[in-house]
């Protein structure tokens, strides 16, 4: 996932913050130039203190930079209003990148309380600018005039993007309708601090604790293991215990023999949220579904929906709807065939029960095994960290060029964070990229990418390398093994470099449009078409080893793996279309009010025809995609984007050859270099010469 996790600053503030001393500039490390090689952030010498006299004084040079460029005499003109906006700003964003990456990765009670404090002073000092009048109409006067002013195309498609943005941010509003947006701006900018506070804490707060041996029947050894070191960090010597983060909680109600206690295991998780205590979200996502409305309203739309996806590939509501429709219906169709043969399994075991949604995982790993003499525990072995790692690099390499050269000694956030430099094949420099990969209760839940620097290239000429991070939440190391993965934690890894390489490989001129700044339902193709390469038996073979041995992985397993590789789909399917179609349904409200979520959602489902055995993958207390982490009427872009990467691919089988070097170089050239220099479809036809169909996409599933 690409995360958006600080606002885009095109906008001013009209905050008033004392000049600081050359004293406190000295100490504060983001008021000078980094030091650090490759001028990474100072970790190791920023303090929370550093903060928010940064972000005060860098909203007051943000300003500064602003009534510039309006108090410019000369006509208004590409360099010294458009181009001027885009390098506007610099020590607040400087600031606002370490900042909010840290808090997502590696938060504590002091960051989250300057956050708290800082973010209504952001939602203001955005909408200062964007709803500055004099600002607008230079703007304006610009863009009324381009095609007079024979621009190139990056500069064409940055102008055409800063007056939308403006636009959309209110900029044509009357007064009265510009001071409501900034109200609701500011309450909207806190509320998704909340939810993300009290999902913390509701993940962080229950535990399984297991006392008895008998009660881990089913379990792989490295689970055990891994419960019972986390019963020693939490001062439970002796005992077992499991949470509600995903290498914990998966394996347990995958394995677990106790049905009992898988039920309480997966409704601790389906239910965080929505427990009626001091983190309970309901009240929030009313909140924020009245408060997107009322937004959408003033800026002349009917829903959130309508207005999040008018700047989108999708463009409109029904387009959204008859794609998952689409895609749904067949998923649904063979969901019910995985659950007959599970509760065949159920009835031959006598087990007298019918099917719930926390059997689902017991018992379709039963029925893998059983139909494919296949258990990911068999693939765990083959997959330790850094050899994953390491065959992601290789494909990068294989396919552009790139190599990946270990640092040491540099600044980290967390010391469980490493370091690579990425080189291009001529040996020139590419990037910084960090890699965090482990859960803790500092850190959310989930997998992405985001940028400690973007590209850009500097008013003197200067091509600005990135400073990419993947943080992650994988299986860790336990018993004395070293961290062997999921192959759903294999394919995560390659989905997050794949948007890491999106940031690191961007060639553009304009931060803006630069990198990973593309549309919500394009920015998803480079990171799933390099899921493609991890599963292909080539790849494996570079990267499968089995960590004690070094033995690559065998033939017999790669087999049974492509055997195994649709099963479950409808399952794997059906569960996010469901989250996507609830997504949908809360965004394309009409009418302001409030919503009872759990009748809501439980009508939702049944609208679609969602099985009793299936959930959301994501219910609306704990869907942060939807309310806090910039996917809000976007999560159905992972399945638009597989529409894309589907028929990618395709490009590089149909010439026989996955590392084709002629495809491998216009997909960089095309894709990952150009960013958002022009709208995301005529990117992808330069690419493939043709619009992408939807049978690709279900071939893959298996739903054909």
């Amino acid at each position: 996932m690409k995360k958006l996790i600080y606002l885009t600053l095109i906008a001013a503030s009209v905050i008033s913050c004392s000049q600081p001393t050359k004293t406190t500039q000295n100490m504060n490390p983001f008021f000078e130039t980094y030091s650090t090689p490759y001028e990474v952030p100072p970790f190791d010498k920023i303090l929370n203190a550093h903060y928010l006299p940064a972000f005060q004084e860098g909203m007051k040079q943000h300003a500064a930079d602003i009534e510039n460029i309006v108090l410019v005499t000369s006509a208004p003109d590409f360099a010294n209003t458009i181009e001027a906006l885009d390098r506007s700003g610099e020590l607040l964003t400087k600031v606002s990148a370490v900042f909010f990456n840290v808090k997502e990765a590696n938060t504590n009670d002091s960051i989250n309380s300057i956050a708290e404090e800082v973010a209504p002073l952001l939602s203001q000092h955005r909408d200062a600018i964007v709803l500055n009048a004099a600002l607008f109409a230079k703007v304006k006067a610009v863009y009324d005039h381009k095609e007079s002013l024979q621009l190139n195309p990056e500069q064409a498609r940055l102008l055409a993007e800063t007056f939308k943005n403006f636009v959309r941010g209110g900029a044509n509003l009357s007064a009265e309708k510009k001071e409501e947006l900034k109200k609701v701006n500011e309450q909207l900018s806190l509320l998704e601090l909340k939810f993300d506070k009290n999902l913390l804490a509701e993940t962080n707060s229950y535990k399984l604790v297991i006392d008895k041996q008998e009660d881990l029947a089913g379990l792989p050894e490295n689970v055990v293991a891994g419960a019972a070191e986390q019963a020693k960090a939490d001062g439970m010597e002796g005992k077992w215990v499991f949470t509600l983060q995903k290498p914990s909680w998966i394996p347990f109600v995958t394995y677990s023999e106790k049905r009992e206690l898988r039920e309480q295991l997966y409704k601790a998780m389906y239910n965080r949220g929505n427990n009626a205590n001091e983190n309970d979200n309901k009240a929030i996502i009313n909140q924020f579904i009245n408060l997107r409305l009322q937004k959408a309203n003033i800026l002349g739309y009917e829903s959130w929906s309508a207005y999040v996806l008018d700047n989108t590939m999708a463009r409109k509501p029904e387009n959204v709807y008859a794609l998952l429709q689409k895609v749904f219906d067949p998923a649904i169709v063979r969901a019910k065939e995985e659950v007959a043969d599970m509760q065949k399994m159920v009835d031959k075991e006598g087990g007298n029960f019918k099917i719930e949604s926390w059997d689902w995982w017991y018992y379709a790993e039963k029925v893998r095994k059983a139909k494919y003499d296949l258990d990911e525990e068999q693939l765990r072995p083959y997959f330790e960290l850094n050899n994953v790692r390491d065959g992601a690099f290789a494909v990068a390499t294989k396919l552009f060029g790139l190599t990946f050269t270990k640092l040491e000694d540099m600044p980290l956030y967390h010391p469980e964070c490493e370091v690579f430099e990425v080189n291009d094949a001529d040996g020139s420099h590419i990037g910084v990229i960090y890699l965090d990969y482990f859960p803790r209760e500092s850190k959310k839940g989930g997998a992405w990418m985001t940028n400690y620097r973007e590209q850009k290239t500097s008013a003197d000429g200067k091509n600005i390398r990135p400073v990419v991070s993947l943080t992650c939440n994988f299986s860790k190391p336990v018993a004395g093994k070293p961290a062997l993965l999921s192959y759903d934690e294999v394919e995560t890894f390659f989905h997050e470099f794949g948007h890491g390489l999106h940031g690191l490989l961007s060639q553009c001129t304009y931060v803006s449009i630069a990198g990973t700044n593309v549309s919500r339902d394009f920015v998803e193709l480079p990171a799933q078409i390099m899921e493609h390469w991890a599963a292909e038996p080539e790849v494996l073979k570079m990267y499968a080893k089995h960590y004690q041995s070094g033995e690559v992985i065998p033939q017999e397993l790669i087999d049974k793996m492509n055997k195994a590789g649709k099963f479950n789909q409808g399952f794997v399917t059906s569960e996010f279309i469901a989250a996507a179609f609830l997504d949908m349904d809360f965004h394309t409200i009409t009418t302001p009010g409030e919503t009872d979520l759990n009748e809501f959602e439980k009508k939702s489902m049944e609208k679609i025809g969602l099985i009793n055995e299936i959930i959301p993958r994501y219910r609306p207390t704990y869907f942060a995609h939807a309310f806090s982490w910039g996917y809000s009427s976007g999560y159905y872009s992972y399945i638009w984007a597989e529409v894309l990467d589907a028929d990618a691919f395709n490009a590089f089988k149909e010439t026989g050859d996955i590392f084709n070097q002629d495809v491998a170089k216009s997909f960089r050239t095309n894709i990952l270099e150009r960013g958002n220099i022009d709208e995301p479809m005529k990117l992808y036809l330069n690419f493939r010469g043709k619009e992408p169909g939807i049978e690709p996409l279900l071939k893959n599933r298996g739903l054909l």
